[in-house]
């Protein structure tokens, strides 16, 4: 049984608990009321009868804050069932405050849980998007590579287009790495600069006006103004 629905039967189970203290308060709130009016009006009828001088063993020089012991008894069994009330109230709060703190720590660690999760996730997928990124980049040194986004090469494969004449407005992985001149996520073929310096790197086609892959060394046009100045100095 998981702790929520083990949670969820204590709780059905304090439901009943509570309401049978509920019900017991009540009695005893009722039988402290009828104790209290049997007292009261008891004090009433002894006072009365001190005034008079007829209260049996009760003599007029008694001073009236001298009550007969059944009054006093009756006042001690209302504190008594006062002190009952409180005791019951005090354990409902009790069952109650145990399964709120039991509510906190459930949510808390359910929290650290969801936390590690989503940690162990993220690490994951950049672990996967570094082997990824790592197998389409190796290699540079005059052989020309090719890189396709995953999310256009499928979209090509299932409507038998070709990346050139796709619909690149695709959805795409905010964490996707941009590239070329344009500053776009990898789609279609790419080339990569010659000049291991180079701050781009990787060139789609159409951005640098190729159509297939160059022969021999390739720079692109910012690298190739920075050759060509540097050659004629």
């Amino acid at each position: 049984m998981s702790f929520a629905e083990e949670f969820e039967a204590n709780l059905v189970s304090l439901a009943h608990v509570l309401q049978k203290k509920y019900a017991l308060l009540r009695d005893l709130d009722k039988s402290l009321q009828e104790n209290q009016r049997q007292n009261e009006q008891r004090c009433e009828k002894e006072i009365d009868d001190i005034r008079k001088g007829r209260a049996g063993n009760i003599t007029p020089n008694t001073s009236l804050t001298q009550f007969s012991e059944e009054a006093i008894d009756e006042q001690k069994h209302s504190v008594r069932i006062a002190d009952e009330k409180v005791a019951l109230a005090m354990q409902a709060y009790d069952l109650v405050d145990m399964h709120v703190q039991q509510l906190d720590q459930y949510m808390k660690k359910s929290e650290e849980i969801r936390k590690e999760k989503e940690a162990a996730a993220a690490a994951l997928e950049l672990e996967n998007n570094g082997k990824a990124g790592n197998a389409g980049e190796g290699g540079r040194g005059g052989r020309k590579k090719t890189r396709l986004a995953t999310a256009a090469s499928t979209a090509a494969a299932s409507t038998g287009m070709t990346s050139s004449n796709m619909d690149l407005d695709l959805p795409v992985d905010p964490n996707e790495p941009t590239y070329c001149i344009c500053n776009q996520v990898s789609y279609g073929e790419m080339v990569a600069c010659d000049n291991n310096e180079c701050k781009i790197e990787w060139f789609h086609f159409g951005c640098v006006g190729l159509k297939e892959q160059p022969k021999g060394k390739w720079y692109c046009p910012e690298c190739a103004t920075v050759k060509k100045s540097r050659k004629g100095r």
